[in-house]
């Protein structure tokens, strides 16, 4: 069978789907604020925080894990805050390669849940102040369950770019088995290796038929959230 890994893989398939699990919760919230604020604040900076937060999808992934190790490493300013307040250390740790993830992932999550965001329409908000709504019930009642397809979108847009992340990966947290050596790392190991083509050849399947999964089921919410949707606004 073409997904008849030697079992040592098999932990390796485990980390990514952890890592990627882990980078997209935890990367949810912040992505959610700032597709908020891009989607509805208007303020002096809004274009250079626009760049910024699409700023990894075009600058060499390797540049994003060489800025987080100069933040997050064991001398850089949160690396050693978190160290010393909360005995937390991310640097050669599955943790750094959940955040690595995430921050590659977090983009394509933002644009996703904006474009969700921009899409409410605006009067049913407005009808339900009027009636006596404060802001809170307005966006659990009105704001939030319409840009919900978004929301799942990204996620699992997120999730899927997470599996596939690689540079920013081994430049921040470096290779280890059993701690940061996810499907692309493990990849890129095995095809150092002389006779490892047929690992390399079902490591591969495996994480294409990850992400396709992914995306499948992306495109499955979104069609199914969105005919809620519809029918919600009927």
């Amino acid at each position: 069978m073409m997904l008849d890994l030697p079992p040592d893989y098999w932990p390796i398939i485990a980390l990514s789907i952890k890592v990627s699990a882990v980078a997209v919760g935890a990367m949810l919230p912040i992505a959610f604020a700032l597709a908020w604020i891009l989607a509805r604040w208007q303020f002096p900076g809004r274009m250079l925080l626009d760049a910024l937060v699409y700023l990894p999808l075009v600058v060499p992934p390797v540049v994003t894990g060489w800025l987080l190790l100069l933040l997050f490493g064991a001398n850089g300013p949160v690396g050693r805050w978190l160290s010393d307040w909360f005995g937390i250390t991310l640097l050669f740790r599955w943790t750094g390669a959940a955040l690595a993830a995430g921050i590659m992932a977090m983009p394509l999550m933002v644009r996703a849940i904006r474009l969700s965001i921009e899409s409410v329409d605006r009067r049913l908000e407005g009808a339900a102040r009027t009636l006596g709504a404060g802001p809170l019930r307005v966006f659990l009642t009105i704001s939030l369950p319409l840009s919900l397809p978004g929301v799942l979108a990204g996620v699992i847009l997120g999730f899927a770019r997470s599996i596939g992340e690689f540079g920013a990966t081994i430049t921040f947290v470096s290779d280890i088995p059993g701690e940061t050596r996810t499907l692309p790392i493990a990849i890129y190991a095995a095809l150092q290796a002389p006779g490892a083509e047929a690992v390399v050849t079902r490591l591969a399947i495996a994480s294409i038929l990850l992400s396709l999964t992914a995306l499948l089921l992306s495109e499955l919410l979104a069609r199914r959230m969105g005919a809620g949707v519809r029918s919600y606004r009927v």
